[in-house]
C-alpha cells in the first residue's frame, strides 16, 4: 500500500444519512453493514477516552472531550465527570467506512456490573481494552466470563501503550494464560513508552505511523522498520497458522506447504473464528494519545459480526411454551427487548430496547406478552449519550428508545399482538450492601417514595425494602460507592435530602436440614369464614440453587386454584427470615397434603397457612446466616507484602495464590464484606500509599460460630432447634 494522508472525511461515510439532522430516513445500509457493539474493561483502562476518540475519528463529535476535564460525550452524568468514572451505560452510534455502529460505553467498576450485563445481553460484539502496564486485571476478568456467558465474539485492544512500564507481550500473554483465550496479535507496536508512535499490521504487513500533531487525525502507512522486520515477519506467520484453522481448504494448502495469501483471505478465516468466538484479535494503541484507534474501528469492520452472522434469537410462545425463532430480518414479525431504563428530566421514562426483528414505526401498537397488555409507540429515538435524534422507524439490529410506557421495564419482550413471543431475560446479581435511610424533612419524606422507586425501576441491583421491626427503609446496593452514587442522585435529581446510616452487610439466612410442617388457618366471623389446611416439606438446596417450590398434590386435597397461593404465602414469608430477620434463600418447598372446606376456603386462606407453615418449619430446620464474600485483590510494593497479609489474616482473609506483575507482588485472596469495611484506608496505612486494591462479590457461606452469636443477641437470642 502507497504512503497514505488519510483526513476523517476521507475514512467516514455516514451511509447518506445527516448527523445532526432530525430525522433519520428510512433503511439506507444493509443489515450487514450494522455492528452492535459494547466497549468493555476493567476501571480506568481507558473505554470513555477510546469510545470518544471512535465518536471524534467517525465525525460523530467535532472536539475530543477528556475524562480528567469532565468533557467526554458518554460520560455526561455530573457524577460521571466529577468522578472521573463511568457509571451508567451511554449508547451512541456513528459510521466508519461501509459499517454503521451502535456502541454501548460500559462501566469498569464492580459496583456496576449489572450495567455491563445488561449491555452484554443485546450486543453482537465487544472491544474489550486492557491496560498496557497492568495487562488482565481482576475487573476485565469479570467483564470476559460475561461475554463468555452471552457468547459475545471480541477484540482485545491493549491500551495505554505509551505509559512507562506498558509491555505489549505481558498484556497479550496475560490474555491467554489468566482468560484460557486463543487471543492472537494482529498488530504489532511501534515504538515503547513515550516513543510509542504507531503500529505494524500483521495482515498487511505493513506500519501504520501517526505524527500525534494533529489529533491523530492523519496518519502514514509506511513500509515495517527494519528492527522489526524479523518478529513482525514470525508473528504473521503464527496468525496465519491460526487463521487457516478456520477454512478447511486454507487448512489442507497450509498443511501441503503453501503460506503466502491474501489479506482478505486471512481477514475472511479470522473472521469466522472471531464470531463463533474461537479467536480474539489482539491490537494495541494509546487512545489518549490519539494512536491506534482507526485501526480499531477497521478491525470492527473486518472482525465483529453483523446480525445476520449470528444464530436467530429464540423465545418461548407464552400460550403453548414452545420454542420460537426470530430472523434478524426487516420482513420478519417484530420482536424487541427492553435492556434499560433511564429517567430523564426533559421527557420522562426512557424505555432502550434492541431490535432482533421487524420493524417499529411510530404510532404502531406493541404488545407484551409477558403482561398480556398493549400499548401505542409514540416517539422513538436514537440516543447519542444524553441527546436524542427523533426517527420514525427502527429496523431489526437497530438499538433506540421509546418514552412514556406503561409497561416498559427491563427485560420486557415487545411484539405484534398477532406474533408474540418471551425473549430471555436478563439475570442481575443480588445486593451484597444496605444502607437505613431516612428523610430530613416533611417535604423530603413525601419525595422520597418516588425518588426510590425510579431509582429501583433503573437498577435492577438496587433495592429499597422496610424493616418491620424498626420501620426503617433499607437501599441495598453492590458496594459502598454504587449506594453513595444512589444518595447522591436522590439529592441532585429528585431533590430529596437524607440522612444515612452506617452500611450494613446483606446477609441471608437459610436451613440446614429438612422438616415436614403442618399449618391451618381457620377463622369463623359470623358470616363466610376462612379455612385453608396444608402440609409442606421443607428441604435445603444446595448453595446459590435458589427457591423452588413444588406441588405434589395428589387426589385434590389442595384444589389447583389455591395452589398458586400457597407459593405466594411461601413467597413472602421467605422474606421475614427464620433466624434474625433476614431473606432465606436456598430452600426447596414441596406441598404435599392439606384439606380445604366447600364454603370457607378462599386463595387468602391458603396464602396465610403457606406463610405459617414456611415461618414455623424454618425455625425447626436449624436455620442459620449466611454472609457475603468478597474476592479480593492486592497490588502491593515486595516492601510491604508481609504486612498486607498481616492485615488480611485480621479480616479472616482466606490467601487463594500470590504472584508477581512487572516490580509489584500480587495477592489473591476472598474475605467476609463485613471485615473489608474501611479497607481502603487501612491499606494505604500500612503500605504508605503505595499499594492498590479491588473487591468484587465472590459468593455466600456460612458466617462462623462466633459470628452467628452475636447476631442472634443483637436480634435477642434464638429460640429454635440448632441455635448457637
Amino acid at each position: 500500500m502507497p504512503t497514505a494522508h488519510v483526513t476523517v472525511n476521507q475514512a467516514n461515510a455516514f451511509s447518506g444519512k445527516s448527523v445532526r439532522g432530525s430525522l433519520i430516513m428510512p433503511r439506507t445500509f444493509p443489515l450487514e453493514s450494522v455492528r452492535n457493539i459494547g466497549i468493555i474493561a476493567h476501571i480506568d483502562a481507558g473505554k470513555t477516552t477510546t469510545t470518544e476518540r471512535i465518536l471524534y475519528y467517525t465525525g460523530r463529535i467535532h472536539r475530543i472531550g477528556e475524562v480528567h476535564e469532565g468533557s467526554t460525550t458518554t460520560d455526561w452524568m455530573p457524577q460521571e465527570r466529577e468522578r472521573g468514572i463511568t457509571i451508567t451505560a451511554a449508547a451512541t452510534h456513528c459510521g466508519w467506512k461501509d459499517c454503521e455502529i451502535n456502541i454501548i460505553d460500559t462501566p469498569g467498576h464492580v459496583d456496576f456490573t449489572a450495567e455491563v450485563e445488561r449491555s452484554l445481553r443485546v450486543l453482537d460484539g465487544a472491544i474489550v481494552v486492557f491496560d498496557g502496564t497492568q495487562g488482565v486485571e481482576p475487573q476485565s476478568e469479570t467483564v470476559w466470563r460475561q461475554a463468555d456467558k452471552y457468547s459475545v465474539p471480541r477484540l482485545a485492544y491493549v491500551n495505554k501503550m505509551d505509559r512507562v512500564g506498558a509491555d505489549f507481550a505481558m498484556s497479550w500473554q496475560s490474555i491467554v494464560k489468566l482468560l484460557g483465550a486463543n487471543a492472537v496479535p494482529v498488530q504489532l507496536p511501534i515504538g515503547s513508552e513515550a516513543g510509542f508512535c504507531g503500529v505494524v499490521d500483521l495482515i498487511e504487513m505493513n506500519a501504520w505511523v501517526w505524527s500525534g500533531e494533529d489529533q491523530g487525525e492523519q496518519w502514514e502507512v509506511k513500509p515495517i522498520p527494519a528492527e522489526l522486520e524479523a518478529k513482525a515477519r514470525a508473528a504473521h506467520e503464527k496468525l496465519v497458522e491460526k487463521a487457516v484453522e478456520f477454512d478447511e481448504r486454507a487448512m489442507d494448502l497450509y498443511v501441503h506447504g503453501k503460506h503466502d495469501f491474501a489479506p482478505d483471505e486471512i481477514r475472511a478465516w479470522l473472521r469466522q473464528g472471531v464470531i463463533q468466538s474461537r479467536i480474539f484479535p489482539v491490537l494495541c494503541g494509546s487512545s489518549y494519545r490519539n494512536v491506534g484507534v482507526q485501526t480499531l474501528l477497521d478491525a470492527v469492520c473486518h472482525y465483529l459480526p453483523c446480525p445476520t452472522d449470528l444464530p436467530p434469537v429464540t423465545g418461548t410462545d407464552p400460550e403453548s411454551g414452545a420454542e420460537v425463532v426470530r430472523r434478524p430480518a426487516d420482513d420478519e414479525a417484530f420482536a424487541a427487548l427492553m435492556f434499560k431504563i433511564q429517567c430523564d428530566p426533559y421527557v420522562g421514562k426512557l424505555a432502550f430496547f434492541r431490535v432482533y426483528s421487524g420493524t417499529l414505526k411510530i404510532g404502531q401498537m406493541v404488545h407484551f406478552p409477558g403482561k398480556g397488555t398493549t400499548e401505542r409507540i409514540g416517539r422513538i429515538l436514537r440516543m447519542h449519550a444524553k441527546d436524542r435524534e427523533e426517527v420514525s422507524e427502527v429496523f431489526a439490529g437497530d438499538i433506540a428508545a421509546t418514552v412514556a410506557m406503561k409497561n416498559a421495564a427491563v427485560g420486557a419482550t415487545m411484539t405484534h399482538e398477532d406474533a408474540p413471543v418471551i425473549l430471555e431475560k436478563i439475570v442481575f446479581p443480588e445486593p451484597v450492601i444496605s444502607v437505613a435511610i431516612e428523610p430530613r424533612s416533611k417535604a423530603d419524606e413525601e419525595r422520597l417514595g418516588s425518588a426510590l422507586a425510579r431509582l429501583a425501576e433503573e437498577d435492577q441491583t438496587f433495592r429499597v425494602r422496610s424493616d418491620h421491626e424498626t420501620g426503617q427503609t433499607l437501599i441495598a446496593g453492590m458496594g459502598e460507592l454504587h449506594l453513595e452514587i444512589i444518595i447522591d442522585r436522590m439529592r441532585r435529581e429528585f431533590n430529596v435530602h437524607a440522612n444515612v446510616g452506617n452500611p450494613q452487610v446483606a446477609y441471608k439466612e437459610t436451613i440446614r436440614k429438612a422438616v415436614t410442617e403442618e399449618a391451618k388457618h381457620i377463622k369463623q366471623t359470623g358470616g363466610r369464614g376462612q379455612y385453608g389446611h396444608v402440609v409442606l416439606r421443607i428441604e435445603p438446596q444446595p448453595r446459590n440453587k435458589g427457591f423452588e417450590f413444588v406441588n405434589e398434590i395428589k387426589s385434590g386435597a389442595v384444589p389447583k386454584e389455591y395452589i398458586p397461593a400457597v407459593e405466594r404465602g411461601v413467597r413472602e414469608a421467605l422474606d421475614e427470615g427464620a433466624r434474625a430477620g433476614y431473606p432465606l434463600v436456598d430452600i426447596k418447598v414441596t406441598l404435599i397434603d392439606g384439606s380445604f372446606h366447600e364454603v370457607d376456603s378462599s386463595d387468602m386462606a391458603f396464602k396465610w397457612a403457606g406463610g405459617i407453615a414456611l415461618r414455623a418449619g424454618c425455625k425447626r430446620a436449624d436455620p442459620t446466616v449466611l454472609e457475603p464474600i468478597m474476592r479480593v485483590e492486592v497490588v502491593t510494593p515486595e516492601a510491604y507484602m508481609g504486612d498486607v497479609l498481616g492485615d488480611l489474616s485480621s479480616r479472616r482473609a482466606k490467601i487463594l495464590d500470590m504472584g508477581t506483575r512487572g516490580n509489584a507482588r500480587v495477592v489473591h485472596a476472598t474475605a467476609p464484606l463485613s471485615e473489608m469495611f474501611g479497607y481502603a484506608t487501612a491499606v494505604r496505612s500500612v503500605s504508605q500509599g503505595r499499594a492498590s486494591f479491588n473487591l468484587e462479590p465472590s459468593h455466600y457461606e456460612e458466617v462462623p460460630p462466633s459470628v452467628l452469636k452475636a447476631i442472634d443477641e443483637r436480634y435477642g437470642g434464638f429460640g429454635g432447634e440448632g441455635g448457637a
